[in-house]
């Protein structure tokens, strides 16, 4: 008896298994000098820290930019980029809006029509009142 490959190939599915985190890095733009700031250096000073300590996972880097608004930018695995501009922000705002970017899976935002949305057909096909004997009244 000669052994046979499997002939399907199971697509993988982040969750299934072991997660990966989709976002790899996290660049902070900064400046000393502008008042928009101000809520930047306190997250830089006070919360990135504990930011950068839970999550070694992701990797990232701090750059002054001088006479612009602060701003996080956040790379992912499938290449993509998503910026978020941060001025007149509190620390604890900043650390909401980075939290967002490391939950993101980079793709483009896309509208939905159906409230769920799967790759898997439905095993009890699609319901319809028409089928069966019906009730009685």
């Amino acid at each position: 008896m000669t052994i046979r490959a499997l002939t399907q190939i199971s697509t993988g599915r982040n969750g299934v298994g072991a997660f990966v985190l989709q976002c790899k890095k996290i660049d902070i733009h900064y400046c000393d000098w502008a008042g928009s700031s101000r809520g930047m250096n306190g997250f830089i000073k006070s919360l990135l820290p504990k930011f950068a300590a839970a999550h070694p996972q992701i990797e990232l880097t701090v750059s002054p930019r001088p006479a612009k608004h602060p701003v996080l930018i956040a790379q992912y695995i499938n290449g993509r980029e998503k910026a978020v501009c941060v001025r007149n922000m509190e620390p604890y705002e900043i650390l909401k809006k980075a939290e967002l970017l490391r939950d993101a899976s980079g793709e483009k935002l896309k509208r939905t029509h159906k409230p769920v949305t799967s790759i898997n057909p439905s095993v009890r096909g699609v319901w319809s009142p028409y089928h069966g004997e019906g009730m009685r009244v």
